[in-house]
């Protein structure tokens, strides 16, 4: 198989949004486009298009590092874990066969793989196809927006091997699976609430 060639706007994405995620870019930094452009090896327009990108996720506001407050965590979380816990009630009512298996899939990958990057992915698969199932655009649209803080509290919770993760993801599927509503949305809510706390103690 033919490997793809990362462009260089995806590479300069790539580079900012670790940088930021790692605290190499602190909360408030102002970014520079020429010293970006120097520092990863691109032409200004992809460091451009990059910020643009990170921008519409959440990550940089008027050029400079989001610097989010616990409350402002918190007051986004909450809204996440409205829209998934409806979403995975929904899911326990109407997601098809095909589905359920995509999400045994990532639980089964997640558990075995040994590579933090793919149990993140795998994480991601899971909530989105959840997501999905709450059939509203505009819930999907505001958790896509919120991919920042998703993406930020997913990592610190698989880099720090937070206990219980992906047997928590299989308690929701086993509610799916028996077609519970009311217990797949309450699992989901104890599952975000959990990824809540056990984060805010890492980053603090």
């Amino acid at each position: 198989m033919t490997k793809i060639k990362k462009t260089a706007q995806i590479i300069a994405y790539e580079s900012i949004r670790e940088s930021i995620i790692n605290g190499e870019f602190a909360g408030g930094m102002k970014l520079v486009e020429e010293k970006l452009a120097i520092k990863i090896g691109v032409s200004r327009t992809p460091i451009r298009d990059a910020i643009r990108r990170l921008e519409q996720e959440g990550f940089i506001n008027n050029k400079k590092v989001i610097k989010p407050t616990e409350t402002d965590l918190r007051n986004q979380f909450e809204m996440r874990m409205l829209i998934e816990s409806y979403a995975a009630s929904k899911a326990a009512s109407y997601m098809i066969d095909d589905d359920i298996a995509k999400l045994k899939n990532a639980i089964h990958i997640a558990r075995i793989s040994e590579d933090n990057g793919e149990v993140i992915k795998q994480n991601k698969e899971f909530h989105d196809l959840i997501v999905l199932e709450s059939r509203n655009p505009i819930m999907i649209e505001t958790v896509n927006r919120m991919q920042s803080i998703i993406y930020l509290f997913s990592r610190a919770v698989v880099l720090h091997k937070r206990p219980g993760l992906i047997d928590e993801h299989e308690e929701i599927l086993k509610a799916i699976i028996e077609r519970d509503p009311e217990m797949t949305s309450q699992k989901m809510k104890e599952h975000l609430h959990s990824d809540l706390e056990f984060t805010l103690r890492i980053i603090k």
